[in-house]
């Protein structure tokens, strides 16, 4: 790769270093200077610009991340599609984060080109929460340095991973002396459930007994007889010792006793032991507390599904300083909270800060109009035209289904009933435009007052694209970022802007004041600083169907 400024007759193909404004258009770093862009810039009196010139040994930055997420991810991961040389590995399921730091160490350590940083593991994460980022420093990677860096990675023993919470059947056992408050037992009761609840797991049974270790075997041995594959022991009075009560009664129950203590606090005083080969945890005095503790660190592996060994938990040393921490009752719940409208529009550079909260993709959801009459198309309702073997808005619709976008609202209005019934099954909820005469407009409005709360951001697809792919919608998602002002997100190739376009929350009221039979393109124009060009690799983001010979055309590229 060659760095540096270039004349404008030799600027042709390269990469742009840095933003500038030109013309009353905002050309962003990374952009490829196509040769309408030199026009451009040639008749705005530049001669030179700065940047990139990428060699045909090199993999640019978009690729290289790509490839190196691929190879980090495991299962329980999905990667995200990479923008500006950028690519996400995001939990695809609840579980427990899983590190082979050496890994991640070697690919860090194979170029200054190449980065990935991940969160802190072992760690409970919820379906969504961001994992890891890659990152590509320049423009590009030598194509040697990527395969070093590659190279150092084993498939069949990922560098990240998300072990799966599995539905765990639990039990609770709690003992009781003369002084013992029934409310202290029936607390106790409620946070010991809701941790189990909130790793996917059920109490089945629960026991108060004697502080006795007679009594305690008893227990044991019914809760194992209830079907419980993990025991939990609330003493009423803390275990000091490998002898005391707790493990005394677990061991006349015909267990075993594998670990007493460990370096986390608070959580000190955990034991450890095995019956009839389900575990069996006798708890600290913590454990009676919503808190952070050394409990959690066990039963998040536990409900992973991963074995506890003795030096599992001597090796917890690390970190194991839990004082202070907040409350954890499993993987991080609730979506990130938008900025309302006002709050937004204060904020002039999009930048304003969010309530701190784990990383995760952003929620998306996805408009298709479907109300249209598609008069251009002569008697026929283009969206029930076939297309590939079925109704060409279900081909649309079905596309969305591959992407991350949810929910994916379809609105209908002419032939309603049609429309429906050829979606039917394809996993799209409906709203009804009774105005869908009055032009696009109205079903953009209907549309958006269908979307969740939830929803930062809205992909209008038009249902008359039928080659848009799962892939072309990630690249737009994967660009969507508030905070660093790309707000609007539009497919282009060869310099041509497209369609499905990403709005941001926050012009939600605009789109919905537009009137007449038009969309809410305007606002690209008029908010030219918050939008992100997204470039493509094929004409299908420029392709709509709007005649018959459109159509034939179409399925001629299919």
């Amino acid at each position: 790769m060659k760095f540096g400024r270039f004349g404008l007759a030799d600027a042709a193909g390269i990469v742009l270093a840095h933003g500038m404004r030109v013309g009353g258009r905002t050309f962003r770093k990374g952009r490829v200077l196509s040769a309408a862009d030199l026009d451009l810039l040639e008749r705005e009196g530049l001669g030179s610009v700065t940047g990139a010139r990428i060699d045909a040994t090199d993999v640019v930055e978009d690729a290289a991340a790509l490839a190196a997420a691929r190879a980090l991810a495991g299962p329980g991961a999905r990667v995200g599609a990479p923008f500006t040389g950028r690519c996400n590995v995001f939990a695809s399921v609840d579980g427990l984060f899983l590190v082979r730091a050496p890994d991640v160490d070697r690919f860090n350590g194979a170029g200054e080109a190449l980065t990935v940083a991940t969160l802190p593991a072992p760690r409970a994460v919820r379906e969504g929460e961001m994992l890891a980022t890659v990152k590509v420093i320049p423009f590009a990677v030598s194509g040697d340095v990527l395969d070093r860096a590659l190279a150092g990675l084993d498939p069949q023993e990922p560098a990240l991973r998300v072990a799966a919470f599995e539905p765990t059947a639990a039990a609770i056992i709690q003992t009781r002396l003369p002084p013992t408050k029934e409310s202290v037992l029936e607390k106790t009761s409620r946070v010991l459930r809701s941790r189990v609840e909130a790793l996917r797991g059920r109490v089945v049974d629960e026991v108060h007994c004697d502080h006795d270790a007679g009594a305690v075997a008893l227990a044991v041995g019914r809760t194992l007889d209830a079907g419980a594959r993990l025991v939990m022991i609330v003493g009423a009075s803390a275990i000091v010792d490998r002898g005391d009560v707790i493990p005394g009664g677990v061991v006349e129950a015909g267990g075993e006793v594998l670990h007493f203590g460990m370096p986390v606090d608070p959580g000190n005083l955990l034991l450890l032991a095995r019956c009839r080969g389900r575990p069996v945890l006798g708890l600290p005095g913590c454990a009676r507390s919503p808190a952070l503790n050394g409990l959690d660190q066990v039963l998040e592996r536990l409900a992973a599904g991963l074995e506890v060994t003795p030096r599992d938990i001597m090796a917890m040393g690390v970190g194991g300083l839990l004082k202070g921490a907040t409350a954890r009752s499993g993987p991080h719940r609730g979506p990130r909270p938008h900025r309302d409208s006002q709050e937004a529009r204060r904020d002039s550079h999009g930048s304003g800060a969010r309530e701190a909260g784990p990383a995760r993709a952003p929620n998306v959801s996805a408009l298709v109009p479907a109300a249209g009459r598609s008069t251009r198309m002569g008697p026929v309702n283009k969206l029930l035209a076939p297309f590939d073997g079925r109704a060409m808005v279900r081909h649309v619709v079905e596309q969305l289904t591959g992407s991350s976008v949810r929910p994916i609202v379809v609105v209908t209005g002419h032939e309603a009933e049609r429309v429906r019934e050829a979606l039917d099954g394809a996993g799209a909820s409906f709203v009804h435009n009774p105005a869908y005469r009055e032009g696009l407009s109205g079903s953009i409005r209907a549309g958006l007052a269908a979307l969740p709360e939830s929803a930062e951001a809205a992909l209008v697809c038009l249902g008359d694209m039928p080659l848009v792919t799962p892939e072309h919608v990630e690249r737009l998602v994967a660009a969507f970022d508030p905070d660093e002002g790309r707000e609007i997100c539009v497919p282009v190739f060869e310099g041509k802007r497209g369609n499905p376009v990403l709005f941001a929350r926050r012009f939600f009221e605009e789109m919905a004041a537009v009137r007449g039979d038009v969309g809410a393109r305007h606002l690209i124009g008029e908010y030219e600083e918050y939008v992100c060009e997204v470039a493509m690799d094929d004409r299908a983001v420029l392709l709509d169907v709007d005649s018959p010979q459109a159509l034939r055309e179409i399925e001629e590229q299919l």
